[in-house]
């Protein structure tokens, strides 16, 4: 029995899942950029949102290799779970102690989630187009 390829995701979601990580991650970028914040807070946004990306991207690749029968860790597994909700817990504790407009920390967050949605919808059409072309596709055969 032949294992089926998965469908080649259209343009227009490549192209909309790429629009809405710049757009989540670009607006975030921005409004720490010209926002009024120490440096340090900055650092502290910005160190979360790189981590948060990792993290949810790192996730849906582990999933995504879980259904496939790739053989992941459960420790891993684990870990990249607690690395996406440890960096949405980071980010809801300092935007709820920061002194900010509930307007901006509002950005904050939406900018933020929609970051993540997008590095994961990203992910899933990178691996979808790269399946859907067996020839570029990377199979170890297990001989040397």
């Amino acid at each position: 029995m032949s294992k089926q390829l998965p469908q080649r995701p259209t343009g227009a979601f490549i192209g909309a899942s790429w629009a809405a990580l710049f757009v989540g991650a670009g607006t975030f970028l921005i409004g720490l950029w010209n926002s009024t914040m120490q440096l340090n807070e900055r650092g502290y946004y910005f160190t979360l949102l790189m981590y948060g990306l990792f993290a949810a991207v790192s996730l849906q690749k582990s999933v995504r290799d879980r259904l496939e029968g790739v053989k992941v860790t459960g420790i891993y597994f684990a870990l990249c779970w607690v690395s996406l909700l440890l960096s949405v817990l980071l980010l809801t504790v300092g935007l709820w102690n920061a002194t900010l407009a509930q307007s901006e920390k509002g950005f904050y967050a939406m900018s933020f989630v929609l970051s993540l949605f997008a590095a994961v919808a990203v992910q899933k059409n990178v691996r979808d187009v790269a399946l859907a072309d067996p020839k570029d596709v990377y199979v170890d055969s297990g001989k040397e």
